[in-house]
């Protein structure tokens, strides 16, 4: 059953077979699971509530699982050119020797760019330099997990323009845009008990 759904929709299933550090890889992602959306381009949905699991069964792969129930955090209708990548990574602190989560740029040869940012820090900056119209709504979608220097995950981030779904009425982007944003928030909530732990 597990492997009819994601063969459905293979946006679900993520392959790790280039990491090297699989359970760290998965450890890294399942921190996001109850604060990041994820992106089905095969079927054009938007899943805030979902499980991500890793079966026995299947070698090297992690499964995303949407909440069939949640219904009202799954947005339709969110068409494939409305999302686009950013080319922002959240890494992790340990990668750069500091504790918490950073935003980074990535260069052509997989090195880490000059900068990198507190993660609220930089997208609470990025999303207040934003038009209103045009709000800064960072979601994942299948490739942006990635294995940094054969060791360290990191995070490529997306973002939802809802500017662009015009077939959405006013309401349906708000609710989209407040979602994300009210997820967003809950991590910065548990980045800062982590901080202070």
């Amino acid at each position: 059953m597990l492997q009819a759904g994601y063969a459905r929709n293979p946006d679900l299933a993520w392959d790790l077979d280039e990491f090297t550090q699989r359970q760290r890889a998965l450890d890294f992602l399942t921190q996001f699971q109850s604060t990041l959306c994820v992106y089905s381009p095969t079927v054009d949905m938007l899943y805030s509530t979902y499980e991500i699991v890793m079966p026995e069964d299947q070698d090297a792969k992690l499964v995303i699982l949407p909440d069939d129930s949640a219904f009202y955090d799954t947005f339709t209708h969110i068409l494939h050119q409305a999302v686009k990548p950013t080319g922002l990574y959240v890494v992790p602190g340990e990668l750069i020797n500091r504790q918490g989560l950073f935003l980074a740029n990535v260069r052509e040869d997989r090195t880490l760019g000059a900068r990198q940012i507190p993660f609220e820090i930089g997208i609470r900056t990025i999303m207040s330099n934003q038009p209103k119209n045009d709000p800064f709504l960072p979601v994942l979608a299948k490739g942006d997990l990635r294995e940094f220097n054969q060791s360290w995950p990191v995070l490529h981030l997306h973002r939802v323009r809802p500017n662009t779904l015009d077939h959405l009425s006013q309401l349906d982007r708000s609710n989209l845009g407040n979602v994300i944003t009210e997820k967003l928030e809950s991590l910065f909530v548990e980045q800062q008990k982590a901080h202070v732990a």
